[in-house]
């Protein structure tokens, strides 16, 4: 860090890397001499046109992405992607979803609305759970592989063996590790976990999925078009575009524990999740209730014992500059979402705090 920045553990809009929010300061008012911001540009003009070229190029490298894998700029977040995606891949007809917390969840009952939907294994929240079945004539699998709310996140993706493809929703993991696409039909993910500001979705589809919309799916959702159209069929989140692609270049550009890129990003994700489940399994005043083979590295919810200490817990965490560690409404107790622009020394920082506070109130 170069500044006195408090840390923002928020689960998204989540903090994005301090040198991309300087450089977009300074490129605010004329982007490479071109005297217009970004924000003014025609998503028609030959410099926005490279903002998206490099965007694109460059995160292909990052996730190692195949050329029969088409990348799509979209809008509406993971909350719109549980409707595209099986007005895209359903054909009306079949539909899995393995639930595994409160995003597969939804992803269900919105399937539900235009295809027969089958909960192939339903979790508590706190492990993935095993003994699916599924069925050989589902048009695709879907699941969640990291829920942001309840913490739970798959390490290994599922490999099917009966030809059916899998969809996975992997907003709050993605670009924080590979991704094995030898596993994936099509992946999704909002960007402003580990990417940049809310209103940019990324989808990653394997070509020969595109074509088979329903005919009710809207022109602008249709993946087909999308892709025809380069993400240009309609005007796409520009600004948002700009800030991904300048994270895609810090990424590539971050050294850590002696690798590079997307191989630094995750071992400092290993880093600090090791770090804070350390912290919170020595000690009898916090826990975790997360199975220890599926923890998310990005979202590491916990509760205090004594929950009567919580506002207590909030205040003096933001006191000492930790900001939004409260958790979601629906689990209560707390949340520390520790996405890629999460330096070592927030999760550092956050640990003493942790063992301070319960020096003091336990």
């Amino acid at each position: 860090m170069t500044s006195a920045r408090p840390f923002n553990f928020s689960a998204g809009p989540a903090t994005l890397p301090e040198p991309v929010l300087c450089q977009v300061a300074a490129e605010m008012l004329d982007w490479g001499g071109s005297g217009m911001s970004v924000m003014e540009m025609s998503h028609r003009g030959k410099e926005f046109g490279a903002i998206l070229e490099r965007a694109e190029a460059d995160l292909r490298e990052l996730l190692a992405v195949p050329a029969n894998f088409r990348i799509l700029f979209m809008q509406g977040g993971g909350l719109g992607e549980n409707a595209i995606v099986p007005l895209n891949l359903s054909r009306g007809g079949k539909v899995d979803v393995v639930v595994t917390g409160s995003w597969s969840r939804k992803s269900a009952a919105e399937a539900r609305r235009y295809a027969d939907v089958h909960v192939a294994a339903e979790g508590n929240g706190r492990e993935i759970p095993v003994g699916w079945t599924l069925r050989d004539d589902a048009s695709y699998v879907h699941v969640c592989t990291n829920e942001t709310i309840d913490g739970v996140e798959f390490h290994d993706l599922p490999r099917l063996t009966n030809g059916v493809p899998l969809v996975i929703d992997c907003s709050s993991h993605l670009l924080s590790r590979p991704i094995d696409w030898q596993r994936v039909g099509l992946a999704f993910g909002g960007a402003q976990k580990n990417i940049g500001p809310a209103g940019l979705t990324l989808v990653f589809v394997r070509e020969d999925l595109l074509g088979h919309a329903m005919d009710i799916c809207p022109t602008a959702f249709n993946y087909e078009t999308v892709a025809a159209n380069h993400s240009m069929y309609n005007t796409p989140p520009t600004f948002a575009i700009y800030v991904a692609g300048l994270v895609f270049q810090w990424v590539k550009q971050l050294d850590y524990a002696g690798k590079r890129g997307l191989a630094a990003i995750e071992q400092r994700n290993i880093d600090k999740a090791a770090l804070l489940y350390t912290a919170l399994d020595a000690s009898a005043f916090y826990e975790n209730r997360v199975a220890a083979n599926c923890r998310s590295r990005m979202n590491v919810p916990f509760f205090l014992k004594d929950e009567q200490l919580n506002e207590t817990f909030l205040a003096e965490a933001k006191a000492a500059g930790l900001l939004q560690l409260k958790g979601h409404k629906s689990v209560g107790g707390m949340r520390a979402s520790i996405y890629n622009a999460m330096p070592l020394e927030g999760v550092q920082a956050l640990v003493s705090f942790l063992q301070d506070f319960e020096a003091r109130h336990g």
